[in-house]
């Protein structure tokens, strides 16, 4: 799906010259056609909201990209859910904190490195239980800085919000997630501190090209 600021009613079928179609694997060795990509991000949306999930998607994916590592948010809140879809070594498992309900589920998983935390805001208000956004020490040792109202804006990532938490993260990796726009974007992220960015907006419209992203 195309994102577009977090408003996921308005989501849509990618439509990039870069895939002849919308099926994930097509989109997929679209992006490998710009960079050797070694990780991909996805959000099962459906699983998310409680209306089905994507789970024989994404298995497709991991068969045809074996050796792709994929982080995946599947709306996952509860111990046994989680542990069942790392028992299936799909890929890595974001927990989204706007889908937990308390810090329990974080708590648990905080050591193991196959768990990435979202941390998710929409404009100025974190999604999720306050207690999470406070309780560092339960975070694991990556962290997603999601601002959902800047998902496919093009209005560049979120520098002050990234930098708040990097300075409270005691040296986790920060990945940022939306708004990120051309090489300029990720040159201020990496003088930031920030380990890296989740893109997909700037490679489907050609303002991310692979020779931008060969940073030293």
């Amino acid at each position: 799906m195309r994102a577009r600021m977090g408003r996921r009613d308005l989501y849509r079928p990618i439509d990039s010259p870069l895939s002849p179609t919308s099926d994930p694997i097509d989109v997929m060795r679209g992006l490998c056609s710009i960079h050797p990509f070694k990780t991909f991000y996805a959000a099962d949306l459906d699983a998310i909201t409680g209306t089905g999930d994507n789970a024989a998607a994404i298995r497709r994916l991991k068969g045809a990209f074996p050796a792709a590592t994929f982080w995946v948010d599947n709306g996952v809140a509860d111990l046994p859910s989680a542990r069942h879809w790392l028992d299936a070594r799909v890929g890595h498992l974001v927990v989204g904190s706007e889908s937990q309900n308390d810090v329990a589920l974080v708590r648990h998983l905080s050591g193991d490195d196959r768990v990435v935390l979202s941390l998710d805001f929409r404009d100025r208000a974190f999604q999720g239980p306050p207690a999470l956004l406070g309780e560092t020490a339960a975070w694991p040792s990556r962290l997603i800085v999601m601002s959902l109202a800047r998902v496919g804006s093009g209005a560049g990532p979120d520098l002050d919000r990234l930098c708040m938490i990097r300075d409270i993260a005691e040296g986790r990796k920060i990945y940022a997630a939306g708004g990120v726009r051309d090489r300029a974007d990720l040159v201020a992220l990496k003088r930031a501190g920030i380990a890296g960015a989740l893109v997909a907006t700037s490679l489907h419209d050609g303002r991310l090209r692979g020779s931008d992203l060969e940073m030293e």
